[in-house]
């Protein structure tokens, strides 16, 4: 396969998913964040030389749906576990804001089929005191303040006012679907940074210099409590580094998987 992105659909346990799939070679699955990878994310071909780059959708998110009562981290857990299955040989897995929560959960319950796990600005653990936030309100907060703590560079964020009426529906469905899946408790799950230690295959934390949602120093504390995981900045990047700085993402996560 070349490094242009395809797009295919898989049916897993009743769900239709999108599935983007670029490069050869050993498999990497990313899971993305916020919103789903575009099949022109310049990060997915820079990735697809070294890898097999598989990316899927969430369910609810993109063109994937989400049967009805499919609403919790839990199922997304399960949807992914099988999916895994489905991958050939041991699998790199990369996950990314919301994403990241969902690979470390992945990790944490079995690392038999995961040859190595990246970490980008995840979400998912409490590290703070129980009345200090750590992860910032992106439901509750003006949206202004949000645009500024994701993005190092505010040119670089997605210009809402040259969407389509279709994108803006669709991303609007990829926010609700968020709120659905991490609404409370809020974008983490209270037992995770107990668990973390579990985690047995070698680890690459990787966190946006710049990244206002979740902090750097949150990010040092997660690489913390992943035995022997490695913790990285990307300068210049807030809260997608696979966005903003694409290149020296690809070169973090290629030079780690080397």
């Amino acid at each position: 396969m070349g490094n242009e992105a395809s797009t295919e659909r898989v049916t897993l346990h009743g769900v239709e998913l999108e599935v983007r799939r670029v490069g050869s070679g050993s498999t990497l699955l990313f899971l993305h964040g916020f919103q789903p990878v575009e099949p022109e994310a310049s990060f997915l071909s820079l990735l697809g030389r070294r890898a097999a780059v598989v990316a899927p959708s969430h369910p609810g998110f993109g063109a994937s749906t989400r049967p009805k009562d499919f609403e919790s981290v839990y199922d997304l857990l399960n949807l992914y576990s099988a999916f895994i299955e489905t991958l050939p040989g041991k699998v790199t897995l990369v996950g990314a804001s919301f994403g990241g929560w969902l690979a470390a959960e992945l990790a944490v319950r079995s690392c038999a089929r995961i040859e190595r796990l990246v970490l980008v600005d995840a979400l998912g653990i409490k590290v703070g005191p129980r009345d200090v936030p750590d992860i910032l309100d992106i439901f509750n907060t003006h949206p202004a303040k949000v645009k500024a703590a994701t993005w190092a560079d505010p040119n670089k964020a997605p210009d809402l006012d040259a969407m389509t009426d279709a994108q803006l529906v669709s991303r609007h469905r990829n926010w609700e679907s968020l709120s659905l899946y991490g609404w409370h408790p809020y974008l983490h799950n209270p037992r995770l940074s107990y668990w973390l230690d579990r985690i047995s295959v070698p680890t690459l934390v990787l966190w946006g210099a710049q990244d206002g949602i979740v902090k750097p120093a949150y990010g040092e504390a997660y690489a913390k409590r992943i035995p022997g995981a490695r913790f990285a900045q990307i300068a210049g990047a807030g809260h997608h580094p696979e966005l903003e700085q694409p290149d020296h993402f690809a070169d973090h996560v290629l030079g780690f998987l080397a």
